[in-house]
């Protein structure tokens, strides 16, 4: 298997809604995009949301469980102010502030927010990696 990740989905309760709350921080969906799945191309990865049931059906696994699912997702920045500003961004869009942003053990700042359907998203500045324009990272070959 090639080390390589080409879609991020989260089962959502309300594509409708989940759509809307991304568009509203600015993104822009894909023209593939209809009223059972949204795509939004994340450079060189698609962000899918799909229905949470349908998701699980397709998996084969129950929609709903206890908690936390253990999985967080990450948007980096290439400012530490920034990340303050994507928390706020997130918040007025209906997201919900988990932690705000703060300095980090391992020397970076950083926040998370949860969107309308409880993900979690970390808003991380890592002072030791590269943000490239396209929006991907990359740390620094040693």
């Amino acid at each position: 298997m090639e080390q390589r990740i080409s879609f991020i989905t989260l089962g959502v309760a309300d594509i409708s809604r989940a759509r809307a709350f991304y568009e509203t921080l600015g993104w822009k969906a894909l023209p593939q995009s209809n009223e059972s799945v949204t795509f939004f191309q994340c450079g060189g990865i698609v962000f899918a949301l799909f229905g949470r049931t349908d998701l699980a059906e397709d998996a084969r696994v129950a929609p709903y469980g206890e908690g936390f699912s253990g999985v967080a997702l990450a948007h980096n920045v290439r400012t530490r102010e920034e990340v303050d500003a994507v928390l706020a961004e997130a918040e007025a869009a209906g997201g919900r502030i988990l932690k705000p942003g703060e300095e980090a053990f391992w020397g970076g700042y950083t926040g998370y927010f949860s969107d309308p359907d409880n993900h979690v998203w970390e808003v991380a500045w890592n002072p030791g990696g590269m943000l490239g324009e396209d929006g991907s990272f990359r740390f620094p070959e040693r």
